[in-house]
């Protein structure tokens, strides 16, 4: 049996905002309409991050995105152009360094809602599925 991951929502407080500041440091395409409410940026053929308006509190989530070395460089060298503070240690101080203690590379950040988004070459998760998928 296959079980794919289609779509998550992610709350915001401006959902055009940062799906456009997503999309853009991705380097991926996001468009300002989607199904419904929601403000889509499309990471790959099958997934989609559905941003969606909430006012008042929301929770703060964690999204990690796995990459080739190349598109690492690609999107820490947007990061640094947009001055954006990351780290690299998930509840660390912003430290602008790169963790390489699980045999890739991994930086933090956080978007203006709070939400923390995570950036690695290696799955510390599924190592095994590193070599399998050719990363």
């Amino acid at each position: 049996m296959a079980i794919h991951l289609d779509h998550l929502m992610v709350p915001a407080h401006d959902k055009r905002a940062s799906a456009k500041l997503l999309a853009g440091l991705l380097g991926v395409p996001w468009s300002e309409t989607g199904v419904g409410p929601f403000v889509p940026v499309y990471l790959n053929d099958g997934l989609t991050l559905d941003f969606d308006e909430w006012s008042g509190f929301f929770p703060r989530l964690h999204f990690c995105f796995r990459v080739t070395e190349d598109d690492f460089d690609a999107i820490l060298a947007r990061i640094h152009a947009m001055g954006i503070a990351y780290r690299s240690h998930v509840h660390g101080p912003v430290d602008r360094q790169i963790d390489t203690e699980h045999g890739g590379r991994i930086v933090y950040w956080n978007e203006p809602d709070g939400h923390q988004w995570e950036l690695l070459t290696v799955s510390y998760a599924r190592q095994s599925d590193d070599v399998y998928l050719g990363m």
